[in-house]
């Protein structure tokens, strides 16, 4: 019998048509099923509602135990938009303090899946945060109004003292990207946004837990369900200490008011930051509550710029302070000795090239040429390394050989200090002067950057840590402002010694030089009865008026404490940065200032400088 083939191929597509509509079925109920929870969360949602509990952040204290920064019981109104009916919208508004248009825009954002990844009609979402317990009293009196509508206790960061924003940092609602970087976060959540909350975040938030309540029928909570068997208790963020004087700190921030600039005061055995101050600065207490966006778009549009935190973020040239780094290369590498002699007469003058200086002796050896802070001095140092061909080779050899011995001292490079937006500063090298100057350039050409001007450029950390370094003579610890975390290690780079490339002995001489310009040199107001005080000047060359810079260590043969004074437009070095450092050491070593010295912080305190369209 003859086959209809037609009516056999028919059978074959009807076939797979039916086998088709099976396969779509199959791969839409298991993206229902497995892939997709809106069902389940539905479901769940008529039975339970899970309530997150939210665990304290961890407390956060100085280096003598005094609180910095605790937690505060605020409360949170959190809405499930599957529940909401019949609702007054005015009503919620005059019982929350908000307008209709507020309430409008802000369900809008909860429902926006690009602002809220991750929304879900069927669970939890924050619509207004960090209430009081005085602005959530009310609201819950009348919550039975509100179906949808709940109450979830958590906290809020309180100061103990208006000092410290920098270092302190704040905490914030999550961004979105926030949220697709960390699957810990959910929308509603708050993170640490700036400085030790920014740094120290995953051991600061703790772990959540979560509370299972049963519903009814018709929707009302009936209790913890099966007694709360389910239920997982929240885990307390770790404390942490840090290595701040939080009186120091203060003593600092009253000293740079009205003035833009920095101090940084570091433990030279240890790398703990002593005090980190960024003037102008704010009031930590701005950053925290329900304000907190209004206040940090205000501080934002500041032209003064308090948000910036000038001791890691601020790069300026050295100045003078940077001659130390210069005597110890050039007698590790043999260019001079202790007792080489320089001369300087109203400065470096060569081949129609001149440096001014000020008046001093000359010629003149190593330790008098850093005690009286000699422009000279340095320059021919630099000049005759750059041109020491039977040694290097090349001028681009020895700049580089140059550059290796900057960057063992901390410089060129970030630190690496726990807290975010540090920047590296700068330290040229060969290929850098020869893009510049087209391969033809030579030590005079760069004679600048032998007494800290130039391309060269610092933050107020790195001059801070090259104190530290001279007081170990030889080595620093890397930076870091967290003494202590409960329970946890500090990473191990903050506490492994980094050498430099120059030997002990020649840090002893430097320490010398510094201790000679306390006694009889440039620094000459930081001398305190009783304590052994190196500092070296420094008076860095500016567009408007020069900054006023000063680094050093205190005892000479005992080291507690190195500084960095940097105030922009401040003059010379021994305007401000020389008795600010004084007093810091003072404060910090022992514990007060004497009546007259009290007198001139006051006198600090009080004067201004005038920075062009307005005083700070």
């Amino acid at each position: 019998m003859e086959r209809n083939f037609r009516f056999e191929k028919r059978k074959y597509v009807i076939i797979g048509i039916v086998f088709a509509v099976a396969l779509l079925f199959i791969i839409r109920l298991f993206s229902l099923q497995i892939l997709s929870d809106d069902y389940k969360q539905h479901a769940d949602s008529n039975a339970f509602l899970k309530r997150v509990r939210y665990p304290g952040r961890g407390i956060i204290y100085d280096r003598n135990d005094k609180l910095l920064v605790y937690n505060q019981a605020a409360y949170d109104i959190t809405v499930v938009m599957k529940e909401v009916a019949d609702l007054d919208t005015l009503d919620l508004c005059n019982t929350l303090g908000i307008d209709v248009d507020f309430f409008r825009k802000r369900i809008g954002e909860i429902k926006d899946r690009r602002l809220n990844p991750g929304y879900s009609p069927y669970t939890n979402q924050v619509f207004l945060s960090q209430l009081s317990a005085e602005e959530c009293a009310l609201f819950q009196e009348k919550l039975f109004r509100f179906s949808g509508f709940y109450v979830q206790k958590r906290t809020i960061r309180q100061y103990a003292y208006n000092a410290g924003a920098h270092v302190l940092g704040d905490v914030a609602e999550t961004s979105k990207a926030d949220l697709e970087a960390d699957e810990y976060y959910s929308p509603g959540d708050f993170i640490g946004k700036l400085g030790v909350e920014q740094a120290y975040e995953k051991q600061l938030r703790g772990e959540k837990g979560v509370e299972i309540l049963l519903r009814d029928a018709y929707g009302r909570i009936q209790g913890n369900y099966m007694n709360g068997k389910f239920d997982e208790n929240p885990v307390q963020g770790k404390n942490l200490t840090l290595g701040l004087d939080i009186e120091l700190q203060m003593l600092g921030e009253r000293l740079l008011e009205g003035k833009i600039g920095s101090i940084v005061a570091i433990e030279p055995s240890t790398g703990e930051i002593l005090c980190m101050v960024s003037s102008p600065s704010y009031n930590p207490r701005l950053m925290a509550g329900r304000n907190r966006g209004k206040n940090h778009q205000m501080l934002s549009n500041d032209p003064w710029k308090p948000l910036l935190n000038r001791a890691i973020m601020g790069t300026y040239p050295p100045g003078s302070t940077f001659k130390t780094t210069q005597a110890l290369t050039f007698l590790e590498e043999g260019i001079i000795t202790p007792s080489t002699l320089y001369s300087c007469v109203g400065g470096f003058s060569f081949r129609g090239l001149h440096v001014g200086c000020h008046g001093h002796p000359s010629p003149l050896p190593l330790i008098p040429a850093i005690a009286t802070s000699c422009n000279g001095y340095f320059c021919w140092g630099l000049y005759h390394m750059m041109s020491a061909k039977k040694k290097y080779g090349s001028v681009q050899k020895a700049m580089n050989t140059w550059r290796d011995y900057m960057v063992s001292m901390g410089f060129g490079y970030a630190l690496g200090i726990d807290m975010p937006g540090e920047k590296r500063g700068m330290i040229p090298n060969a290929e850098y002067y020869d893009r510049a100057y087209r391969h033809s350039w030579n030590g005079l050409t760069i004679i600048s950057i032998a007494i800290g001007q130039g391309e060269v450029t610092a933050t107020p950390l790195q001059i801070a840590n090259l104190g530290a370094t001279i007081a170990n003579r030889g080595y620093f610890i890397t930076p870091h402002v967290v003494k202590k975390i409960e329970g946890e290690e500090l990473d191990s780079i903050y506490s492994v010694p980094r050498y430099t490339k120059v030997r002990k002995e020649y840090y002893e001489e430097v320490a010398s030089g510094m201790r000679a310009a306390v006694t009889g040199g440039t620094c000459r107001l930081a001398n305190l009865p009783d304590i052994e005080v190196c500092g070296k000047t420094g008076t860095a060359q500016n567009q408007g008026h020069d900054h006023s810079a000063f680094m050093g260590f205190a005892p000479m043969n005992n080291p507690k404490i190195a500084i960095a004074v940097y105030v922009e437009n401040g003059g010379w070095g021994a305007t401000y940065g020389v008795p600010i450092g004084r007093l810091m050491i003072e404060k910090y070593l022992t514990g007060t200032l004497t009546p007259e010295d009290e007198v001139l912080a006051t006198d600090i305190q009080n004067r201004r400088i005038n920075y062009g369209k307005q005083e700070r």
